[in-house]
């Protein structure tokens, strides 16, 4: 009986030895404290963490571990605790702070298990320093807010070259048009330069020749009874200056308007009195018993440019007159409704084929009916660009034999 109370003594002394052992040499910080929440028990490495000497915390409250800011906060948890002990980490969710000897605070994970004994109830608490833990946390946290910031730089510079790439190509297209536009204009260019040199060279021949004729035949008239064959020949002279001066004057015009150097200046005048003397001085370009009627009605005063709209009224009556035959009167009408001037001008010559309609009003064309009736093809394309520098519109009817409507709507 001795002997088996041995063996027993025996081994539970080697049980409390290794108990020992594991609460010096435990890793982790480990404080005991009983039901008033004082300080029974602390392992070596719990002294380390807090920065006390053996058997210096012995005795104290357990908040002499905490923070003074939360330890009353602590009292109320601890007795809460008491009522239904249970082993469960401390702090849920929330970051626990410890307080060291000198005041300094550090990071901590705390684990509680409750025990009893003979001699009453306690509390292991076993404390764990995350001080290393929380470093790598926050660098790992820096590293990722770094990430996203040069993510974000990443998407923000693609965006930006994105948008650099989309403004190149977009100005590479423009620089692509405009190179289309300057070839077009070019081809254009060289097209009426060739058209300009085959309608020169036609329509000063031919003038030119009769100038040099009539002035050969004058000569050879020196008798006072051969004064009417002089005559004749200087009025064919007159009219071939005329000829030649209308063709220089639509080059001219044609050349000031590809410069720009021909602007819309509105001015206020009469109109009526205004078609009334340029009526009076077209009347040397009218044909034998051919004359221009005029009518007018609605209010006189107007307000447009009117050296542009003469150059057009002269233009487009010259043409009436030009293809219309002798005896064939030219009717022009003015009309101002509101804010707008409505302008007609009809004859009763030899019209526009139906085909060439719609292209009377481009560059250097001329009808398949003109013949040898002189003309440059540019009179109404001079006078759709000087209507289109008023702000108007202009339109053209005819019929072959019977005659050619033009009307114009220009704002006043």
């Amino acid at each position: 009986m001795l002997e088996v109370f041995i063996q027993q003594t025996q081994a539970m002394r080697r049980h409390v030895e290794m108990l020992h052992a594991l609460f010096k040499s435990a890793t982790e910080g480990i404080i005991v404290v009983d039901s008033w929440g004082e300080i029974q028990l602390v392992n070596p490495k719990a002294q380390a963490l807090f920065g006390y000497d053996e058997g210096e915390l012995l005795g104290k409250k357990i908040e002499t571990l905490i923070p003074q800011r939360y330890a009353k906060k602590h009292v109320d948890h601890r007795m809460n605790y008491a009522q239904q002990p249970k082993a469960r980490s401390m702090g849920g969710n929330f970051d626990l702070k410890a307080k060291r000897k000198d005041d300094s605070e550090f990071p901590v994970e705390v684990s509680l298990s409750p025990f009893s004994t003979s001699d009453g109830d306690y509390i292991v608490s076993f404390i764990i320093d995350i001080s290393e833990r929380k470093k790598q946390e926050v660098a790992l946290l820096e590293a990722h807010h770094e990430i996203q910031n040069l993510n974000a730089d990443l998407e923000k510079r693609v965006e930006q070259r994105t948008r650099e790439l989309a403004r190149a190509m977009e100005e590479l297209e423009q620089s692509k048009q405009e190179v289309m536009r300057a070839l077009e204009k070019e081809r254009q260019l060289n097209d009426m330069k060739t058209k300009f040199v085959t309608i020169a060279s036609h329509e000063f021949r031919t003038p030119l020749a009769t100038i040099l004729s009539s002035a050969s035949l004058i000569g050879r008239y020196v008798h006072s009874e051969e004064d009417e064959k002089r005559q004749k020949h200087v009025q064919r002279i007159k009219s071939t200056v005329n000829n030649l001066t209308e063709i220089l004057n639509d080059f001219l015009s044609l050349g000031k308007l590809e410069e720009g150097q021909i602007r819309n200046v509105p001015v206020v005048f009469n109109l009526y009195e205004f078609c009334k003397e340029m009526v009076d001085e077209l009347r040397s370009v009218c044909k034998e018993n051919q004359q221009v009627l005029y009518e007018h009605t609605g209010d006189s005063e107007v307000c447009i440019d009117r050296h542009l709209l003469k150059n057009v009224l002269i233009n487009l009556i010259s043409n009436a007159a030009k293809y219309s035959g002798e005896g064939k009167d030219i009717f022009l009408s003015t009309e101002k409704v509101d804010s707008k001037l409505n302008i007609v001008i009809r004859d009763q010559g030899i019209g526009i084929p139906e085909q060439d309609v719609p292209y009377v009003f481009d560059r250097f064309f001329r009808a398949q009916n003109s013949g040898t009736i002189q003309g440059t093809g540019l009179g109404l394309n001079i006078v759709y660009k000087y209507v289109q520098l008023m702000n108007g519109d202009i339109h053209l009817d005819s019929k072959l034999n019977e005659g050619t409507r033009v009307s114009l709507v220009l704002p006043t």
